[in-house]
This record gives structure tokens, sequence and C-alpha cells, in this order.
């Protein structure tokens, strides 16, 4: 459901809520909040909060460190563990200047601007998020142990499979807050899991990621485990992937995922920065399943783009590349892009590359461009690509470059 103001005000009047958080993350996707008493949600929805901008990453100094939040009234969200009595509600914000014009640096903004572009262009998006993420032990300072939680493998059950449990609550907290999972399983690492979410519309599924790692943090935290979210969490083990399933509804064009998987393709080099935002983000890559090389297929996990076979009638690809450290908001907004780039310009779609790039040979290897193999490369990667300077602001781009470790 989506809520109005005047549906959020009747709604807090009805029900015990007494604080309300105001939720948004910083250019690198990490979640912020901002909590206000109930009684001073009417003003912050006519007025925004104010915030220290330049405590914030990427988003400016103390020479211009007024920013305001202003609630989405339409993500109203329930804190399901926070006390029954005395309820805690979320919203996201968009973030803005003191005169109300939006802050270029907010990528919930940017994606928004993605999805208009694709709008204008006829059109729309819809994706389904797949994270994994390794659950540790913890101790007493909030500190993960260096050994994993089970050492069960790929879809195994209980007993081996020590995470069923947890994997459970975190699906009905999820639920509750309106997220629908689709499944929910062990993976192939020792303490690796993943749930995967049905698809929705750009923003809604980037808001719903977001949600996702809170919610993981926070009940793993509550039982006592560290949930960590990093590309790779153990050396000689699979790492932890953020695959992005996408579809595209365009009535003015013959086969719009064709487009989208050529525009993807023509573009992922460059946009790599931003999907895969660490040094260790490269020790996963062309490891493990984890794609290493450009080349798209049919069902074929090495490949960096797959197109998994369905019953039915919807047409999807699974790119594979990026890793849960992306903020999901920059990371759909420039596939949206991409992908619109290869769909309106009618880019023909690359041969199929049906072979195995974890076992081929060299010289077949040769035929295919890699990925970035590291930080220092992706960051020179995405500093001379045109396409990347066209579709998000230059001081963020700059932030990237500069401040991504």
């Amino acid at each position: 459901m989506k809520y109005s103001e005047k549906d959020v005000l009747q709604y807090i009047a009805e029900e015990d809520v007494k604080f309300v958080r105001l939720a948004f993350c910083d250019v690198l996707g990490v979640q912020k909040n901002v909590c206000i008493p109930v009684e001073e949600l009417a003003k912050a929805f006519k007025e925004g909060v104010s915030i220290d901008a330049s405590a914030i990453k990427g988003f400016g100094d103390e020479t211009r460190s007024d920013l305001f939040l202003q609630p989405d009234a339409s993500t109203l969200s329930v804190l399901p563990w926070r006390p029954e009595q005395g309820k805690v509600i979320r919203f996201f914000c968009d973030v803005t200047y003191p005169d109300g014009s939006p802050f270029e640096n907010d990528s919930r903004a940017i994606l928004k601007n993605a999805v208009k572009r694709a709008e204008q262009a006829g059109l729309e998006f819809f994706f389904g998020a797949e994270m994994e993420f390794y659950l540790f032990g913890m101790d007493e300072n909030g500190e993960r142990f260096e050994t994993p939680y089970d050492r069960a493998g790929y879809m195994d059950v209980a007993p081996y499979d020590k995470g069923e449990n947890i994997r459970r609550q975190i699906c009905l907290t999820l639920e509750r807050m309106g997220i629908r999972p689709e499944s929910a399983h062990h993976e192939e690492g020792p303490g690796q899991n993943e749930i995967d979410f049905k698809y929705a519309a750009a923003l809604n599924s980037a808001d719903d990621a977001l949600t996702f790692r809170s919610v993981v943090q926070t009940v793993a935290g509550i039982n006592g485990l560290y949930a960590d979210f990093s590309p790779k969490p153990i050396a000689d083990q699979p790492g932890n992937g953020f695959h992005v399933n996408l579809s595209v509804v365009g009535k003015n064009y013959d086969n719009p995922l064709s487009g989208a998987v050529a525009g993807i393709i023509n573009r992922i080099r460059e946009i790599t920065l931003f999907l895969n935002p660490s040094e260790k983000s490269f020790d996963r890559l062309g490891n493990n399943k984890a794609p290493g090389y450009v080349a798209w297929s049919k069902q074929n996990r090495s490949s960096v783009i797959r197109i998994p076979a369905t019953r039915g009638k919807l047409n999807r690809l699974e790119l594979r590349s990026p890793d849960p450290l992306a903020n999901p908001y920059l990371a759909y907004a420039l596939i949206i892009d991409s992908a619109m780039e290869g769909i309106v310009n009618g880019l023909p779609c690359p041969n199929e590359a049906d072979i195995n790039f974890f076992t081929a040979n060299e010289q077949t290897l040769l035929g295919y461009e890699r990925l970035p193999v590291s930080l220092e490369q992706a960051k020179k990667t995405a500093a001379e690509s045109s396409f990347v300077h066209s579709s998000l602001p230059e001081s963020l781009i700059e932030y990237y470059l500069n401040n991504v470790r």
C-alpha cells in the first residue's frame, strides 16, 4: 500500500506510535537515520529535518553543511523488532538543499531521475535482488569470530544448516515490513545464506535492498550473530554476490530485453566501480561462479549476464557481477541508463558465449574482454567514461575516485 501524508498522520493518531526514523544513505549506500518524536512528523513533512551534511560520506564539507531530509510518506514501515507499545516507524527520505531543490548526490534522487528518463523513452524496468551474506558468531564487542556459523553447503538442511531459523525470522520480519521474499536457502560457502525478492519497480526494489541489509544485520545481532555482506568474507570460499534480475517493458520496441543485454554488456566495464566498490570486490570476481569476463549466455553462471530458464512469460536477465557493498540506487540507475542506451539505439546483441569461463583455455579467453581486475583499474575505466560522466554528478564521481579504498 502506498501511503499519503494524510494516511500516515491518521495512522499515528490511531496506533501507539512514539518515534519516527527518517532514513537515507550516503553515496556508498550505507544507511543512516535520524530519530524524531512522532509529534514532530507533521512539521517534518512540511519543512523537512536539517542534518549536518559534512558528516556524511560524499555529501560535502563544512562550507555547505546544511541539508534537509524530506520524508517520503509512501515508504511508511513499522520496525517489527521495536516494542509493540510505543511503536517506531520508518520512512525513506529525499535529501534537499535548504531552498527545497534536490541535492545532486542523493542517490535515491539519481535513481528517480533514471526512472523518469526511461519513462520518457517508453520503457519500464523491474528489479529483483538476490543478496548473499555470511553468518558468524559474535563477541561481546560486536566483532565477528573467524569461524563461520555452520559448515553446511548449497541448499543443505538442518542440522547441518544452522541458518534456517535465522532466515525464517528474517523473512517474517521482512513480510511485516511489506517486503515479499521469494525464496531463501543456504548458499555454497560455510555459513553463507541467500534470500531472494519478488520483482518490484526500480525505486521500491532499491528501498527494499537497503531495508534487507538492515533487517539481516538486526535479526542476526538479536540472535548473537554477525552478518557479513562483504564481497569476500573468507579468502578460500565463495564470495557474496548481489545478483540483479532485470525485466523491461517497452511496447514500442521489438525486443527490449535483447537491447538491454547489449547496452549493459557495452557499458559494464565502465560502471564496475559502482557495482564493486572495494578492493575485496576484485578478490571475488573471476572465482567461484563470480564472473570475470564480459559476455552473456543462457543459463551460464560463468558469464556476467545470463538469461535464466523460465516457465511462463517472464523474460529477464540476471547481472551477476555486483556485490552487496554496491549502493543499490546507483547500481540500478546505471543499469537502467546502460540498458536504455542499448534498447533506444538498437545496439546489436553480441554473440552468445556458451563456454565455461572458469575452465576455458587461455586462447579462448583472449577473445573476450575482462572486467576490471582491480579497484584502481575500475577507477581508471570509470574516470575515462563519458557515459558515467553523463549519468552521475561530477562531485559523486570524484568522491568514488578519491575516497573509495
